[in-house]
């Protein structure tokens, strides 16, 4: 697949469309909350993970109703349903400590959904061991970090989170990030949220030391949206609708209608990439009301991580904690 994306649920779309069979040693189940739908994917075997070119592993995809970013009720229903994910996910005893991290540049907005989800968590460490007595013993100590990108730091994220996990020891991490889809209709509406880690940059085309209990020694539980697509899917796209109306416009048998059932897809892509790159380079798109949309997609993050890390708590409880 010569496509980019980071959603699992797209790959298996894209390998099964175009090799017209399943992919085998991929299981794939779907279920519903409310008005959410939930997707599951499962890579078990090698053979999947060849295919799918994603690491063994659970792959949650949430789809996002229409008008969600500017509905509250609907919001809370994502929430819950990122909650309800989540909490299947993490394996911790109460006294655990867990680490959210924020990946992105939060000075490029549709960079930013990492940062801006960190600054809604729920942040408990500290108080834990500060003030004992006046936090309730079912609450679940809770540390964050935004370790900005290599351009600003001059350090790799990978570096700045390990060296965090070697000084506080914490028993899991869940990781947010921006993805690159493949489908404009994905953009700002999916969330997927992965047992494997996550290689930052990876979406478009700038991948980085991956953050995974391989290198960390801890699970690692990534959480993310595509924010953008790449431009060259856009024109590809937009011309394979065009084709396919004029061949339903055409008459069957005639040198016109062979001839545009004959274009090879995966070789006018390619031509579509070539011609673009030296007038745009490696563009990606995103939509133009994305400050709106980054702000309502990392409070429905960040009230999901906070409801599935302290179940000891109501809603209404977080919600007056970090306001």
């Amino acid at each position: 697949m010569s496509v980019r994306t980071d959603l699992a649920v797209e790959a298996k779309e894209i390998y099964e469309k175009e090799n017209k069979k399943e992919i085998s040693g991929v299981k794939v189940s779907n279920s519903s909350l409310g008005r959410v739908k939930i997707t599951n994917v499962q890579i078990q075997t090698d053979e999947g993970e060849h295919l799918m070119q994603k690491p063994i592993g659970t792959y949650i995809t949430i789809d996002m109703p229409q008008y969600t970013h500017y509905d509250a009720e609907i919001m809370d229903e994502v929430s819950e349903a990122v909650a309800g994910e989540l909490s299947k996910l993490i394996k911790l005893e109460e006294s655990m400590t867990a680490l959210v991290v924020g990946l992105g540049n939060w000075n490029v907005t549709p960079d930013a959904l990492g940062p801006k989800v960190v600054n809604k968590i729920m942040i408990t460490r500290h108080l834990k061991k500060l003030i004992p007595d006046s936090i309730d013993e079912g609450i679940r100590p809770v540390c964050s970090l935004a370790p900005g990108v290599l351009g600003i730091t001059g350090m790799e994220t990978g570096e700045i989170i390990k060296g965090v996990v070697d000084k506080i020891k914490p028993n899991l991490i869940i990781c947010i990030d921006a993805l690159a889809s493949r489908k404009i209709e994905r953009v700002n509406s999916t969330i997927q949220i992965g047992t494997t880690g996550i290689s930052p940059g990876a979406g478009v085309g700038n991948k980085r030391m991956e953050i995974s209990e391989k290198t960390l020694g801890i699970p690692v539980i990534a959480i993310g949206v595509p924010t953008v697509v790449d431009a060259a899917t856009i024109a590809n796209d937009t011309i394979d609708m065009v084709l396919d109306e004029m061949i339903k416009s055409a008459e069957k048998g005639k040198e016109f209608y062979d001839m545009l059932k004959s274009i090879n897809k995966g070789e006018k892509q390619k031509m579509i990439e070539e011609i673009l790159n030296p007038f745009v380079g490696d563009l990606m798109v995103t939509p133009k009301e994305v400050d709106a949309v980054i702000d309502s997609l990392s409070k429905i993050i960040a009230n999901g991580i906070n409801i599935a890390l302290q179940p000891a708590l109501t809603k209404e409880d977080i919600n007056k904690y970090i306001q």
